[in-house]
């Protein structure tokens, strides 16, 4: 056992559900909520669950059930969440040490996904930096929203300033507000900051830093950059325009705003399926086909190395240049003249239907739990539970402790990563020293 957990891929799952289970005890103490008593220990472990894996769903009405030391804690995991439980212990470590070990440099590179293994201890403190750069600099424009354009106090202001541009940055989507941020729909001050403080974080930070220093030499760019780049690009003007185009005439949704609202809540709504959780106008009553582009997008989620979820931008593009490849029957999938190892592709394909896999399981243990949801809904709230996004249609609040359950296990899943939960089973990765004879099955 000693030996297994060893493995950095193994660690970090382990981890999380440790620190799982560290937030659960708390938010399960009577100083964690705002009435006297316990709390509920599903109630304290899909909040917990939610933090540290930086979704957003809740079970109940968060700035009112919680108080302020139950809301402290879920700022507190959130950001450990999303920076990643092994940033943040490496950087203790070098902290206290100024030295790292090779082990603490791979668990690190595990968990934020980074391509560069020299220095480890740099890109940490360059991640923890940027996040909090980031995060003082949302604070700042939406605390000052709220002190001077809705009259809130300054302490109030400074505290859900700080409150909600962690949850941005770090993709978490929990909110102050029983309604999320519908009350701010026309407000460039607020939903804008927050939108870019999600697209960022979503982005990666291999790509942050890539783009920091060759931003002006797009031909330069990795692989791996070009893919996330312009596929947040593809993706968030596709998103963008069906949602506009769907909701545009929605008397219960986009309906009743003028054309600068509508164009402003697409673009909150666009950006928070990348894994931001907030939503400036109700979910539960958009149209189908929102919800189906919506839960598309969630799946797909954003960059590697990001705080976000899904199976990430560069999977799913990847695996469009395959079939492309395939159809044209091309030898090798070529992208930016740039041969992609066959290894990747497997493990492209792999996240994929593991994630396909997972939603689809989540979806008919849904449906069998509560016979009243709709497939669509099923569908959608299983999604943003894997993609760890956090949007909801309504229907998590009175799911049954079962069915809460299981968006607990898809949100842990789909933080911690496919590939790692698959490694973190696997005892053993064998090499063979031969090879069986090749026979090619008819597909299709």
């Amino acid at each position: 056992m000693r030996r297994q957990l060893q493995h950095p891929a193994r660690i970090v799952p382990a981890a999380f559900l440790a620190l799982v289970v560290i937030g659960t005890v708390l938010m399960m103490l009577p100083v964690s909520r705002a009435e006297a008593g316990f709390a509920p220990f599903v109630t304290a472990l899909f909040t917990a669950t939610s933090a540290v894996c930086v979704t957003g769903l809740a079970v109940v009405d968060t700035g009112t059930y919680w108080s302020p030391f139950g809301l402290g804690m879920i700022t507190v995991l959130t950001q450990i969440g999303g920076l990643g439980i092994m940033v943040m212990a490496t950087l203790l470590g070098v902290l206290i040490s100024q030295r790292l070990g090779l082990r603490g440099r791979l668990m690190a590179q595990t968990e934020s996904r980074t391509l560069e293994t020299a220095d480890i201890r740099r890109m940490v403190l360059r991640i923890v930096a940027v996040s909090f750069v980031c995060e003082a600099v949302i604070a700042v424009v939406v605390g000052l929203r709220f002190w001077l354009g809705y009259d809130y106090s300054f302490g109030r202001a400074v505290w859900e300033g700080v409150f909600h541009s962690i949850q941005a940055f770090n993709n978490g989507g929990f909110a102050l507000y029983p309604d999320s941020l519908m009350r701010f729909v026309g407000d460039d001050w607020i939903c804008m900051p927050l939108a870019l403080g999600v697209m960022l974080g979503s982005i990666g930070f291999p790509v942050i830093f890539e783009l920091a220093r060759e931003w002006r030499m797009p031909a330069k760019w990795s692989t791996h950059t070009r893919l996330t780049v312009w596929g947040s690009i593809v993706l968030g003007v596709f998103g963008f325009v069906f949602v506009l185009a769907f909701e545009w005439n929605n008397p219960t949704t986009f309906g009743p705003l003028g054309w600068g609202d509508k164009v402003l809540a697409a673009f909150t709504q666009d950006v928070m399926t990348r894994s931001g959780g907030f939503n400036s106008v109700d979910f539960g009553a958009m149209n189908q086909e929102t919800l189906t582009i919506s839960t598309a997008l969630m799946f797909i989620g954003g960059g590697s190395g990001s705080t976000s979820g899904g199976i990430k931008l560069t999977t799913f593009f990847l695996l469009a240049f395959v079939i492309l490849a395939e159809i044209r029957g091309e030898p090798d999938v070529v992208i930016g003249r740039r041969r992609i190892a066959e290894t990747t592709q497997r493990q492209a394909m792999t996240v994929a239907l593991l994630g396909v896999a997972l939603v689809g399981t989540g979806t008919l243990a849904l449906l069998a739990i509560d016979r009243d949801i709709t497939l669509d809904r099923a569908i959608f709230e299983a999604t943003s539970a894997f993609a760890t996004v956090g949007l909801s249609t309504g229907i998590t609040p009175t799911l049954p402790e079962s069915g809460q359950v299981v968006l607990v296990i898809l949100m842990y899943v789909g933080r911690v990563g496919t590939i790692a939960v698959g490694s973190a089973i696997a005892l053993n990765s064998r090499q063979r020293l031969y090879r069986y004879p090749e026979e090619r099955p008819i597909v299709g």
